[in-house]
């Protein structure tokens, strides 16, 4: 069992740059291949970023490759998403996840067993 729990959120202009972390307690990260998905009022969760377990890559989705960057403390068990250049298109909340997807499925939100609370970014000027 994993328990992930997100913070960092909050309120920023277009252009502006946020940090989001993910702490786990209960196990241990290691294991799980980890991810970021955001969730817009009336949309369908969305693959935002994630770090597979298997080979070590890191994954991002086409609308934040080059603005967002996951990075993994292992030895806090902490996963970052520092986001760049933020827009109001990525205003919604965001949540962390961890799972065993394999390589195809890795941004299908299904795939994942523990998901956190979330964190709520809002771009706006």
């Amino acid at each position: 069992q994993v328990q992930l729990t997100e913070a960092g959120g909050g309120s920023v202009q277009p252009g502006d740059s946020l940090t989001l972390s993910c702490a786990a307690s209960g196990n241990s990260l290691n294991s799980y291949t980890v991810a970021w998905f955001r969730q817009a009022p009336g949309k369908d969760r969305e693959f935002v970023a994630a770090f597979h377990r298997s080979n070590r890559h890191t994954y991002y989705a086409d609308s934040v490759k080059g603005r967002f960057t996951l990075s993994r403390d292992n030895t806090m068990d902490t996963v970052n998403l520092q986001m760049n250049r933020l827009q109001p298109e990525d205003t919604a909340h965001y949540y962390c996840a961890a799972g065993r997807p394999i390589l195809s499925s890795l941004r299908d939100a299904a795939m994942y067993y523990y998901w956190g609370q979330g964190t709520q970014v809002t771009v706006s000027s």
